[in-house]
């Protein structure tokens, strides 16, 4: 088995399950901002191969739950952190975190969406409880779960305002159903939010991160709600004093998709992955792959996606 880390590309045995888990037949892998902080040891010791998502064939499944070369996706599930990751050509999954798909969409394409559009979905639905004729804010919207996450809430007939760190990507926003498109210019975007809605807004997603969440906050509306679920902005610790920095009346959370995703607390059994593939392939949602990297070109695939430039998900194809 081919598999790739931060060493050279090389041959390690192929992966068997044991109960409980699936041995897949990788066909495409997404890339995650959480794999550079695995790289770079940030996130402490992790597993010697990375990637934390993937598509594929089964290949094996002692427990027969799933056919052999049945389509799948699986996400998390400690892949790329405690056991050995994704970016190879056959991944050991726990059961819990493989979800079987039928669809008739490229290899390419269906990695376009496993992490992306489960983070998007937990966050909004089942987190934030976003509803029809909601407004909500995502910061950080043209990063692939960013994209996901405009695409998700517009379909739902929420009202999306998207913010981005760049003023030619403000189309591509609203082609994806966003109402209203903020720029990031190092400045606090609630004032100007504000001017626009004085009485605050019902919900913000906020990707960037730690350095833009006590702002995000300042949007809200008395009950408002705001969940953390990305650092594109950088990682580090947050100085908070909760009764001088949080509006009163206002509610902060996080998801963090990668250590969670799949656990009894938050099963993928909550996520609509077929309805999600099927609107995927009708184009109601849009999240063809930014750019796809054949998998000898991965070092360059991760250098992209370290400089935030590729615009949306970038795909390994195997």
């Amino acid at each position: 088995m081919r598999a790739w880390n931060a060493r050279p590309a090389g041959v390690r045995p192929d992966p068997a399950p044991a109960r409980g888990e699936v041995v897949i037949a990788v066909e495409a892998f997404g890339l995650n901002h959480a794999e550079i902080y695995f790289r770079k040891g940030a996130w402490g010791d992790v597993a010697e191969i990375s990637g934390i998502e993937c598509v594929g064939r089964v290949a094996a499944d002692p427990d027969g739950r799933f056919a052999p070369g049945q389509t799948v996706l699986a996400l998390a599930g400690g892949m790329g952190r405690s056991i050995d990751g994704s970016d190879a050509e056959r991944v050991r999954v726990p059961h819990r975190n493989v979800v079987a798909v039928e669809t008739a969409l490229s290899w390419e394409a269906l990695a376009a969406i496993p992490e992306s559009y489960a983070t998007a979905w937990t966050a909004l639905i089942g987190i934030l409880a976003l509803a029809k004729d909601d407004t909500v804010a995502i910061r950080g919207a043209t990063s692939a779960l960013g994209q996901a996450a405009v695409n998700i809430a517009a379909e739902l007939g929420a009202r999306v305002i998207a913010t981005t760190r760049n003023a030619a990507r403000a189309a591509l926003l609203e082609s994806l159903g966003a109402k209203e498109v903020l720029i990031e210019s190092g400045c606090e975007l609630a004032p100007r939010l504000r001017e626009r809605h004085p009485e605050g807004i019902d919900a913000v997603l906020d990707i960037v991160g730690n350095s833009t969440i006590l702002d995000s906050l300042a949007m809200l509306r008395r009950g408002g709600r705001a969940c953390l679920v990305g650092f594109l902005g950088g990682g580090g610790p947050l100085a908070l004093e909760p009764v001088f920095a949080m509006p009163s009346g206002v509610h902060l959370s996080v998801f963090a998709s990668a250590l969670v995703t799949g656990s009894p607390s938050f099963p993928l059994a909550e996520i609509p992955f077929q309805a999600i593939v099927d609107r995927v392939a009708a184009g109601t949602y849009r999240a063809k792959p930014a750019r796809v990297f054949g998998f000898d070109q991965i070092r360059e695939a991760h250098r992209l996606m370290e400089s935030n430039a590729a615009g949306g998900k970038i795909v390994v194809r195997l």
